[in-house]
């Protein structure tokens, strides 16, 4: 039990996302900065409790606005973390989303509840309040799994991207170098992505042919 007494007499539900991009070349989470008493200085994915007449992803959604200033962002179930002693406050049973987002297209803002909102690398997170490591690891488990058979790197890439782009984001997820030759022959194989007009020049190195998903929703398909 908390020194500062049990919040909760009953079990209440709350919704967590653990937001993912990829940044200076490293998968990265949003975090932001607690100033409860029980967890001054540690950080924690955003979330909180659910509304008696809410539906979780509002309630997901809500909280991710309030607490990040994202908004618009695609989201998906990860699991239920309902370990009795998760939370010193009560039973607070917490149903975790996972949201991919490129960086840069957000403007990253708290609320005065909170003492800051930032990206953190997953292989140097800070202490994290709750169970919220425990989540992060989960969410990055399970997209280094779905990466293999679905398109949610779509998330994770502006609209128009290059396949050497497309490349370095499976890699950075799975942790490995993947064959240029093998990868490019696979990726347009599945025939979930498309050329489109346009190119974007690198140094000395020919302009790049630039690409686009085709469709802009979940899809099941054998990536690697």
């Amino acid at each position: 039990m908390s020194k500062y007494g049990r919040k909760y007499t009953h079990a209440v539900i709350a919704t967590d996302v653990v937001v993912f991009t990829i940044k200076d070349e490293k998968l990265q989470a949003l975090l932001i900065k607690m100033k409860k008493p029980e967890f001054r200085g540690y950080w924690a994915v955003p979330g909180g409790l659910v509304k008696g007449e809410e539906g979780l992803e509002t309630a997901a959604f809500r909280h991710l606005s309030e607490k990040t200033g994202m908004r618009g962002v695609y989201i998906e179930q990860l699991q239920t973390f309902g370990d009795p002693k998760r939370d010193p406050f009560g039973r607070v049973v917490s149903v975790a989303y996972i949201a991919l987002v490129s960086w840069d297209k957000h403007e990253l803002k708290t609320s005065e509840q909170y003492g800051g909102v930032a990206w953190f690398p997953i292989a140097g997170l800070p202490k994290l309040a709750y169970d919220h490591e425990e989540i992060v690891r989960m969410a990055a488990t399970r997209l280094k799994a779905k990466i293999e058979y679905t398109n949610i790197v779509r998330g994770l890439l502006p609209r128009r991207f290059t396949l050497t782009e497309l490349q370095r984001a499976y890699e950075i997820i799975l942790g490995k170098v993947i064959d240029k030759r093998n990868f490019r022959k696979k990726i347009l194989e599945t025939k979930i992505i498309k050329e489109v007009k346009g190119k974007i020049s690198s140094g000395a190195h020919r302009p790049a042919r630039m690409y686009r998903f085709v469709v802009d929703k979940p899809q099941a398909v054998e990536m690697l």
